[in-house]
């Protein structure tokens, strides 16, 4: 149990990553808060300190660096339609950024939040009280996966809108710890496990998310919910083609980690369909039908093919 939360407020990156290693009763980053407090709300994330890095300036800004665009994790959702350099290069990130929550939560949430955004399961994401009354599943100390009947593992599901468009375009993400910086392929960061779906170190602060700028390709985008606002995504696609015709397509929401398939503008509707469906581990834990999710795969594919060959 614990005793006593504690809120701090570091002015630099290498203050926060020191005071999360001094934390006993566990920890957060937080910033927009638009899933961090939902979750603590919910009874689903308790932890003994909230470390606001919002006061750390250089986490906000956009620049251009040689052939690269890097995008501070705090750069609030609302604001990266403000960016030039966004708006000409990578307009569907723009796109993708719109269809996240309602305006008003797109004011606050930011981009490193988005793509960190914890994985979600309609038999997790519920209060306290309604998940003991149905029963704990894995995700919250059970034994069983409420979703499949299944022990072994958790589908709870992968739901950022902006981490498809970006893992399309290549993305990289800059990683600062104690020990120093990392940068990797933002694609490797989730592991495919609903539990545990990010194996970014617990210490660690995202400071940039990293665009090539030599690279010239289009990039389409759909998504699927119940509402045009607020709600989290039952299907998202992302489908990118170079100038060589080499096509990307990343989809979100239908598995507990990004499904990617690589290929050639060849390949064709089908084959491309055929192979997201064969990775994509499609489970009944979402308002939409497991059957209509993998039915609305293929469609998302083809509208985003025909849209980048206008």
């Amino acid at each position: 149990m614990i005793a006593q939360r504690k809120f701090t407020r570091p002015a630099s990156i290498e203050e926060a990553i020191k005071i999360a290693h001094r934390q006993r009763d566990g920890y957060c980053y937080v910033a927009g808060g638009t899933d961090v407090l939902v979750n603590k709300f919910q009874g689903n994330a308790e932890v003994g300190c909230l470390i606001d890095i919002t006061g750390i300036e250089e986490l906000s800004k956009i620049t251009v660096e040689g052939e690269e665009l890097k995008i501070g994790s705090l750069v609030r959702l609302e604001d990266l339609r403000k960016h030039a350099a966004i708006a000409d290069k990578f307009p569907s990130l723009i796109t993708a950024a719109n269809e996240v929550a309602s305006p008003l939560l797109r004011k606050t949430a930011t981009i490193g939040g988005n793509i960190f955004c914890e994985n979600r399961c309609s038999f997790y994401n519920q209060s306290a009280w309604w998940r003991e009354a149905i029963g704990f599943c894995l995700k919250c100390d059970g034994s069983v996966c409420i979703a499949t009947g299944g022990r072994n593992a958790c589908f709870s599901r992968f739901v950022s809108d902006t981490a498809p468009v970006l893992i399309s375009a290549g993305a990289k993400i800059e990683l600062r710890d104690i020990d120093g910086t990392n940068i990797v392929d933002l694609e490797a960061i989730y592991t495919g496990d609903g539990i545990s779906p990010r194996n970014v170190p617990a210490t660690s602060i995202l400071k940039h998310i990293i665009l090539p700028l030599d690279t010239e390709y289009k990039i389409a985008f759909r998504k699927l919910r119940p509402r045009q606002a607020v709600d989290f995504t039952s299907l998202t696609v992302a489908v990118s083609l170079n100038k060589n015709g080499d096509v990307r397509v990343v989809l979100g929401g239908v598995d507990p980690k990004p499904v990617v398939v690589d290929g050639a503008l060849y390949d064709g509707v089908a084959e491309f369909t055929r192979i997201a469906l064969k990775k994509s581990r499609v489970v009944d834990n979402d308002y939409y039908s497991r059957t209509y999710r993998r039915e609305m795969i293929g469609v998302f594919i083809e509208q985003c093919l025909e849209e980048l060959l206008k």
